[in-house]
C-alpha cells in the first residue's frame, strides 16, 4: 500500500493548489486521476513521484518512475540519461571488462538484471538497442514516449506515474499500452483524455480546486455516477430555491401582518384617549417587536442563502472556450504546397522508401499519417523551410502560416499570461478587448499574472489558440501537431467544432482518428 498525506502545494506566485489533501492505493490497483485543465493534475503526480518539495508525508520506501507529460527538458541528454539508467548500465559494463570500482558496484546496486530489462523493454516497444545512446533531442514525440514507456521495465519500479501516456503514440502502441497495463500486476496511477486507457481502471479520482473525490469504479462509471450525482444536487438546489423564496414570502407577509396590527393598535388607543406618552411607550414597543421579528426571519434567509450557495458550488460549471478561426482570405484551390520527388537522408540513408509527390490546395484539410518515427514532423519542418530536403523540390507559395508544435514554442514561458497576449496585439486592441478575449479562453483575472511555465499543456495549447485569435490575422494554412493531446474532453468537442468550420487550410498530424474525421480531412498524405 502507498500513502500520501497533507498534501499542500503552492505556485511560486503564492496561488494555492493543494491543501491537506491525502491519498492511498492499493498494490496492484490501478487508478485514473481525472480533472479540468490547468486543476494541477501533472503537479500531483510529480508530488506523488517526489519530484517537487511540498509539505506532505510521503511513503519513501516505494520506487517510482514516471512517464512525464512534458519531455523537452530532456533534449540535452541521451536517451539513457533521460531514462537515469545510464550511470547503471555502465557501471554494468566496466565490471564485466574486470574494472571493478566501490563506485561502480554502488552505481549498480547489485541489479545484474539490468541489461536483460532494458533489452525486453526495447523489443516490447520495438525499439532498437541503439536507441539508449542517441540523442533525445534525435527521437520523434512518439519514440521519446516509447522510451518512457521502456523505462517502467527497466527500473521495475513498485508504482508507476504515467501522465498522458499515450501523446504521439500511434494506433499500434497504443494498443501494446492497453495490453501491458491490462496484463501486469504493477500499481499505476494515471493521468490521461484517452477514453479506452482511462476504462483500465479500477478507481477514478476527481481531482478539484478543494478535494480529491474518488469513485469506484472506471472512468464510464465515473461518468455515470457523476451524471447521477449532478442530478441530485440540482434538485437540492431548486429545493432550497423554493425553500427560500417561500421564505420569504413568509417574511413578507408576516412584517406587512404586523404592521396593520400595529398601526389597527395605535388607532384604537388613539380613540379610547389614551395619553400621548403611553401612545409613544407603545409605539415603541411595537418598532421593537417588529424589529425583533424582522431579525428573526433574516436570519432565517441568510441561513437559507448561504445553504444554498454551499450547494450551488457542487454543480459541476462546464468550462468551455468561446472562439472561431479566422477564415482565410484565400479562393479555394490556389497551389499552397508542392512537393515533387522529395527526399531526405539522416547519415545516408533515405527516411521514406519512395520520394514524395504532392500537392496542399488552399481550402483543404490534409492529414499526415504515418507510425511513430515515419518522419511526419520531418515533413512539417520542409513545409516550414526550416530544413532542406536531400533530393527533390518543395516549393511553398505562402509565408502566412501558423505552426503549433508540440512544445508550444509559441509560448515564452518567462512571461506571464497577460504580456504573451499582448505580444500578438498587432491591431492595438484596447486592454479590455485583451482581457474579454482571454477570459473566452478561460483564462480570468486570477491568471493573468501567472507565468507561462505554470501553465499545464491544455492550458497552453488554449493560450496559442487565444493569440492567434487577438492577431486577428487570418493564415493561409493553420499547422497543427497532435493538437488533442492535452486539451480535456469539453474543450476538444470546442476545437473540433472551430476547425470543422474554418474555411482555409489546415495540415494536421494526429493520432485520434476520432477527431481528424470530425474535423473533415479532404486529403491523406501516408509516409511509410
Amino acid at each position: 500500500m502507498f500513502s500520501i498525506q497533507n498534501i499542500q502545494y503552492a505556485h511560486p506566485n503564492g496561488d494555492v493548489l493543494f491543501h491537506n489533501i491525502t491519498f492511498t492505493i492499493q498494490s496492484n490497483e490501478k487508478v485514473a486521476i481525472i480533472g479540468k485543465n490547468g486543476i494541477g493534475k501533472s503537479t500531483f503526480l510529480k508530488i506523488i513521484g517526489q519530484k517537487l518539495q511540498e509539505a506532505s508525508k510521503v511513503n519513501s520506501n516505494v520506487r517510482f518512475f514516471l512517464v512525464p507529460q512534458n519531455v523537452g527538458s530532456f533534449d540535452q541528454m541521451s536517451v539513457a540519461q533521460a531514462l537515469q539508467i545510464d550511470n547503471k548500465l555502465t557501471a554494468f559494463y566496466e565490471i564485466l571488462k574486470g574494472n571493478v570500482s566501490d563506485g561502480y558496484l554502488e552505481d549498480l546496486n547489485d541489479d545484474w538484471d539490468i541489461e536483460n530489462r532494458c533489452f525486453t523493454a526495447l523489443e516490447y516497444w520495438n525499439l532498437p538497442k541503439e536507441i539508449l545512446n542517441k540523442p533525445f533531442s534525435s527521437l520523434s514525440g512518439g519514440e521519446k514516449t516509447k522510451c518512457f514507456l521502456a523505462g517502467i521495465i527497466m527500473h521495475d519500479a513498485d508504482l508507476i506515474l504515467l501522465d498522458e501516456p499515450t501523446n504521439h503514440l500511434d494506433a499500434e502502441h497504443r494498443f501494446l499500452l492497453y495490453k501491458y497495463i491490462k496484463e501486469t500486476a504493477k500499481t499505476f496511477i494515471m493521468v490521461s483524455h484517452d477514453r479506452t486507457l482511462l476504462n483500465l481502471v479500477h478507481k477514478t479520482y476527481e481531482l478539484t480546486s478543494q478535494d480529491l473525490i474518488a469513485y469506484g469504479g472506471n472512468y464510464d462509471f465515473y461518468v455515470q455516477q457523476k451524471s447521477i450525482q449532478q442530478v441530485a444536487i440540482e434538485n437540492e438546489f431548486k429545493s432550497k430555491q423554493k425553500e427560500l423564496k417561500k421564505a420569504q414570502q413568509t417574511a413578507k407577509e408576516t412584517l406587512q401582518r404586523q404592521q396593520k396590527l400595529d398601526s389597527k393598535g395605535k388607532k384604537n388607543k388613539e380613540k379610547q384617549g389614551v395619553a400621548k406618552i403611553m401612545l409613544n411607550t407603545l409605539r415603541n414597543n411595537a418598532e421593537k417587536s417588529t424589529s425583533k421579528m424582522k431579525e428573526v426571519h433574516e436570519e432565517k434567509l441568510q441561513q437559507l442563502r448561504l445553504e444554498s450557495q454551499e450547494i450551488r458550488k457542487k454543480i459541476d460549471v462546464k468550462d468551455e472556450m468561446q472562439f472561431q478561426f479566422d477564415d482565410s482570405f484565400l479562393h479555394d484551390g490556389k497551389l499552397l504546397v508542392k512537393a515533387t520527388d522529395l527526399t531526405i537522408s539522416f547519415q545516408e540513408v533515405n527516411l521514406w522508401k519512395l520520394p514524395l509527390n504532392f500537392e496542399i490546395l488552399s481550402g483543404n484539410h490534409v492529414q499526415i499519417k504515418g507510425s511513430n518515427g515515419s518522419g511526419k514532423t520531418t515533413l512539417l519542418q520542409l513545409i516550414l523551410q526550416k530544413m532542406s530536403p536531400t533530393n527533390g523540390t518543395i516549393s511553398i507559395f505562402t509565408d502566412n502560416i501558423v505552426y503549433i508544435d508540440q512544445n508550444y514554442s509559441l509560448i515564452n514561458p518567462h512571461i506571464t499570461v497577460y504580456e504573451q497576449v499582448t505580444l500578438f496585439n498587432k491591431n492595438n486592441l484596447p486592454e479590455h478587448d485583451i482581457k474579454t478575449r482571454l477570459n473566452r479562453f478561460l483564462f480570468n483575472n486570477t491568471t493573468w499574472d501567472k507565468k507561462c511555465s505554470c501553465l499545464s499543456g491544455g492550458e497552453q495549447m488554449r493560450l496559442i489558440l487565444c493569440c492567434l485569435n487577438i492577431s486577428n490575422k487570418a493564415p493561409d494554412i493553420i499547422i497543427l501537431d497532435e493538437p488533442t493531446n492535452n486539451l480535456d474532453l469539453d474543450n476538444m468537442k470546442v476545437l473540433v467544432s472551430s476547425l470543422s468550420s474554418y474555411k482555409g487550410t489546415i495540415i494536421l498530424i494526429s493520432h485520434d482518428d476520432v477527431f481528424s474525421s470530425e474535423i473533415g480531412i479532404h486529403q491523406t498524405i501516408t509516409l511509410n
